[in-house]
């Protein structure tokens, strides 16, 4: 019996999907989601203002980065949109005046939901991990959780610190401020 070869996706099928659908084509397959919940929305958003201030706008805070949302990620032939993502300004001295970054950013976190939590475990973290994303961060806002890794030398993620409800954050890389995990909840 002849196996079909299967087709791998490519841009087109991402510039061909409704609005209201984020698309990702992750080890050639294409992945569909709704925009974020508002539980999700909150603590991206809520998260980007707590690190974006000291960290991209120097309020406070040492500087030195650009922190984003939804950024879409261009990595060879993986295309990746995690809720937030960060730069060290030394690596990328400028935003690039295109609709993607080419450049893997040194820190992403994703913002787990029941209908991602598996892509973004299993998926999209080893992605980052070969592309040589320095720091990772889930965030579980229904569990209230914060996992922090950073990458090892092996492409293998190291879990540094697993936080709940209104522990204080301090992690890596954005240990120069300190603020609490449940500034992210809606309650």
């Amino acid at each position: 019996m002849a196996q079909t070869a299967l087709k791998l996706a490519c841009y087109d099928d991402i510039l061909d999907l409704p609005e209201h659908l984020v698309g990702e084509i992750l080890n050639g397959t294409l992945y569909t989601q709704p925009r974020p919940a508002a539980k999700h929305a909150r603590a991206y958003s809520v998260l980007g203002y707590l690190i974006g201030g000291p960290f991209d706008g120097g309020i406070s805070g040492p500087g030195g980065w650009w922190i984003l949302d939804e950024p879409e990620l261009h990595l060879g032939a993986d295309v990746l949109v995690p809720d937030l993502a960060g730069w060290r300004r030394e690596r990328m001295p400028v935003i690039p005046d295109t609709a993607w970054f080419n450049l893997a950013p040194d820190w992403v976190c994703e913002i787990i939901s029941p209908s991602t939590a598996a892509k973004d475990r299993a998926i999209k973290r080893p992605i980052h991990a070969r592309k040589g994303v320095e720091h990772l961060w889930l965030i579980d806002p229904h569990a209230r959780t914060l996992e922090v890794y950073r990458l090892q030398d092996d492409e293998r993620w190291l879990l540094l610190d697993t936080l709940k409800d209104d522990s204080p954050i301090s992690q890596p890389p954005f240990e120069a401020v300190t603020f609490p995990l449940n500034a992210l909840w809606t309650d």
